[in-house]
């Protein structure tokens, strides 16, 4: 039996080199040669009898998730899924081509694409949450196998994801280095020195499996050893070489991203032997199982007093804990900031939907894509300054058609004596550029808890930013925060300009309006507390009704609230005006910050009465 299961799988990985092959040349483009290193060692694991899949249902909550770290050996995953009967050859000969599902990198358009991949040294990280969803939330006996290459185990992203699988005991996770030695330009760090992948990683306390990546009873072994380890993350260490299958290729440098050309093809195909067109892969089926549903119930109201202060960022941590009855699978993480992000309050509440996440912030972001693409509803918190250096995670999110809530706390020169390193500055800009992305900046309390309600509901990626200081309550319990809405807080017919602002730089608009109004001049103020998408009809409306806008922003100018209204604003004839941070921060008082950055009460104050 074990006999004529290795020639079967011959045969496959036969088939599908024949399909990388014709469809790579006939694309023109395409990662030929690092599909090839990888061929034995997906077909042993999709068609061994190893992994447990139910093709015809994707979706099914208990199936084996593979992902494709790198990404780039896309005609692999393709014709891996045609071995398996689920894409034709003529689809594949469609590879790279505009309009196709097959894109040159794995994105979700594909249904057997577990998550978009190509920027190298995310999959494990994503791997991590997956398999935190079965271990702990979903209760599930899924494993998640993730492709890795050897030269992506030089991004740190990695090894923060490693260190985080052991710490968490992911024992149904299960990672397989394609160590094919050469990179795009030359050989990797460590080249065929199996020996350093295993020190480095068991350090990091995983199991690892050594073996050659061409021999499929050592492939196939090693992944039932990988099934049977208990308490902690496995690695396959997988030595391979790159082009394997065909001879002028192998092990040659210089064919990185490379395709044959048409006239060439014919003189390889015959060295691939005799190819059995009809020969499929059959996949075994995974347990009928299920996730225990919680229903949604119904939630109360924020309550707090009418009059006081209360940080934007304790309000977050109140409305997660108010929130999770009605959005079950609601699922919180933090970078080791809880007591500043105020997660903690959901911690104590719900300790087993909280995921301390270390200060890791490229992982955490991975991990959060993971645990979304499983149907969870993750909230991701740091400082908002500590998203950038996840920008890159951040961004491959929305390829993936993610639902995760980012949360941004510690925002803008406001934080004070900490000084510039925490101050979060660029980050609307961050989100802002994402496609179809919400940015929400709520300037109390109550407007907090509503919207991040409204984020939890809402499908997709939603940024919100938080405020360190206490600022006070201006609205009441009943005030509903539609996602796209504004709010004219201080409005009349005689009203000079409009002041637009949002969070912190609000309450000192609200402060300057009352000072201008002793002097006679009325000014319009509007809570933007919807950057992404702006409210461009109340916009127009103030452009239509008063002679300039000014914007006021505790964020840098470019990317932030003044460039959000400009462009809406983009053909109206009045003067728009910017007031955001254009200096080099430094520490100080909250206020002496503002006034120094002139996006004070006092600077509003002053830029109103010079313009008048």
């Amino acid at each position: 039996m074990k006999n004529n299961l290795i020639k079967e799988l011959q045969a496959i990985a036969r088939l599908i080199r024949y399909w990388i092959l014709i469809s790579t040349t006939e694309a023109g483009s395409g990662h030929l040669t690092s599909s090839f290193s990888a061929t034995d060692l997906m077909t042993a694991l999709l068609f061994g009898n190893l992994f447990r899949f139910d093709a015809d249902h994707p979706e099914h909550p208990n199936n084996d998730r593979l992902i494709f770290s790198k990404g780039h050996a896309s005609p692999l995953l393709y014709a891996l899924w045609a071995a398996a009967g689920k894409v034709s050859e003529k689809e594949l000969l469609g590879l790279r081509k505009f309009g196709t599902i097959l894109e040159g990198h794995p994105t979700t358009a594909f249904p057997y694409t577990e998550a978009a991949t190509g920027s190298l040294g995310q999959g494990l990280s994503i791997g991590v949450g997956m398999a935190l969803n079965a271990k702990y939330i979903d209760k599930l006996s899924y494993k998640t196998y993730v492709l890795l290459g050897d030269s992506e185990m030089s991004e740190g992203s990695q090894w923060e994801a490693l260190q985080l699988a052991s710490h968490y005991k992911l024992d149904n996770l299960i990672g397989v280095i394609d160590v094919n030695r050469l990179g795009q330009r030359g050989e990797t760090m460590y080249g065929y020195d199996l020996s350093v992948y295993e020190k480095r990683i068991t350090s990091f306390g995983w199991e690892t499996i050594s073996i050659n990546g061409h021999s499929f009873p050592e492939i196939l072994g090693a992944y039932k050893k990988a099934a049977s380890v208990k308490g902690k993350p496995v690695m396959i260490i997988a030595k391979t070489v790159k082009g394997k299958g065909v001879s002028f290729l192998e092990n040659q440098d210089g064919w990185h991203g490379k395709t044959l050309k048409k006239e060439e093809l014919k003189k390889v195909l015959s060295e691939l032997g005799k190819i059995n067109a009809t020969v499929r892969g059959n996949i075994a089926q995974p347990e009928n199982l299920q996730p225990a549903k919680m229903n949604p119930q119904k939630i109360f109201s924020p309550s707090y007093p009418n009059s006081g202060q209360v940080a934007t960022r304790k309000a977050y941590g109140n409305a997660l804990v108010r929130i999770f009855p009605q959005f079950p699978d609601m699922v919180v993480l933090d970078a080791e900031v809880s007591n500043s992000t105020f997660t903690e309050i959901f911690q104590k509440a719900y300790p087993s939907r909280f995921f301390e996440m270390y200060i890791a912030e490229q992982n955490m972001v991975g991990t959060a894509l993971g645990l979304s693409l499983r149907g969870k509803i993750p909230f991701v918190s740091t400082f908002a300054a500590f998203f950038t250096r996840a920008h890159d995670q951040i961004r491959m999110c929305q390829y993936s058609k993610t639902n995760i809530k980012f949360v941004g706390s510690h925002a803008g020169v406001s934080i004070g004596q900490d000084g510039p390193s925490q101050m979060g500055l660029e980050d609307i800009a961050l989100f802002r550029s994402l496609v179809n992305s919400i940015v929400l900046y709520p300037a109390d309390a109550i407007s907090t808890e509503k919207l991040v309600e409204e984020a939890a509901r809402h499908k997709g990626i939603v940024y919100l930013r938080t405020t360190r200081n206490d600022t006070p309550i201006i609205y009441n319990r009943d005030e509903k925060f539609p996602i796209g809405g504004s709010k004219a807080l201080k409005e009349s017919a005689d009203d000079i300009f409009t002041v637009v602002s949002a969070g912190i730089t609000l309450h000192e608009a609200l402060l300057a309006y009352e000072e201008l109004k002793k002097d006679g001049i009325l000014i319009r103020v509007i809570d933007l507390y919807t950057i992404k998408p702006i409210d461009e009809k109340t916009l127009r409306k103030a452009a239509a009704e008063t002679k300039a806008i000014i914007s006021v922003e505790d964020h840098y100018p470019e990317g932030g609230i003044g460039e959000a209204v400009k462009s809406a604003l983009f053909d109206v004839s009045i003067p728009i005006y910017s007031m955001a941070v254009r200096k080099i921060p430094k520490s100080g008082t909250q206020k002496e910050l503002l006034d120094y950055e002139e996006i004070s009460k006092k600077a509003l104050v002053k830029k109103i009465k010079k313009l008048l």
